[in-house]
């Protein structure tokens, strides 16, 4: 949402930004949502209302989110860099295209959330709640989910190098045509993960998961068993064929 400078809105969020450091704002949660609107970069929204709030586009890298209620908000397209959002609540909230490399997503409610095309690399998502989220050709190289709940996620096409996911629980996920070269799954549970001809696993993992999966048609495999790995997934990429 763009704003006019002659208008107050504009002159509100224009007040808001960073050319003016010595300016400190303290607003309604009412306030809140509508300078951001305008386009304002306000670095504190601890524990501030933005339920079902339009922050289509808006830049709140590094901003203090903690505790922040964001339930169906709309925040496609937006800069969440380096944002704390440690115990805040995005339920269905929509983050299609979204920075949030290196965010602090530590037990965050993310149930539902859309992350398709988001890039998450070397964010922080330890105990996070990501219930039948959707990671559609999301980026999320390097980052950390340990104990993190995906059950049901939609995580086809994503980028999980490297990612540590020791102890995280994916029951019923949907990897197919994700990568996960070097991803830590010691303690995982992946029962009735689904993966397809074009996930990649490192060598060890390949061997292990085909192993304890079983075809389901076109391609694709659903894991049976306990789902934990304990394997050595240091090993080269190979697409499993």
């Amino acid at each position: 949402m763009k704003t006019r400078p002659d208008t107050l809105l504009g002159r509100l969020a224009d007040a808001a930004r960073p050319s003016r450091p010595w300016l400190h704002i303290e607003a309604s949660n009412w306030w809140t949502r509508v300078l951001l609107a305008g386009g304002a970069r306000l670095g504190s929204l601890r524990g501030a209302d933005l339920t079902g709030a339009d922050l289509t586009g808006a830049y709140l890298g590094h901003a203090d989110l903690v505790g922040a209620d964001l339930t169906g908000a709309t925040l496609t397209g937006a800069d969440l860099t380096g944002a704390t959002l440690t115990s805040a609540t995005l339920t269905g909230a929509d983050l299609r295209g979204a920075a949030l490399n290196n965010a602090d997503l530590n037990d965050t409610e993310l149930s539902g959330v859309t992350l398709a095309d988001a890039d998450l690399t070397g964010a922080s998502l330890a105990g996070a709640t990501l219930t039948a989220a959707t990671l559609t050709a999301a980026t999320l190289t390097g980052a950390y989910l340990g104990r993190a709940y995906l059950g049901r996620a939609y995580l086809v096409g994503a980028d999980l190098t490297g990612a540590a996911l020791a102890a995280a629980t994916l029951t019923g996920a949907d990897l197919t045509g994700a990568t996960l070269i070097g991803a830590d799954l010691i303690g995982a549970d992946l029962v009735d993960v689904m993966w397809s001809e074009q996930t990649r696993w490192s060598d060890a993992v390949a061997a292990e998961m085909l192993e304890r999966s079983v075809p389901i048609g076109g391609g694709h495999y659903r894991v049976l068993g306990s789902g934990s790995s304990g394997a050595d997934l240091s090993g080269s990429p190979v697409p499993m064929l």
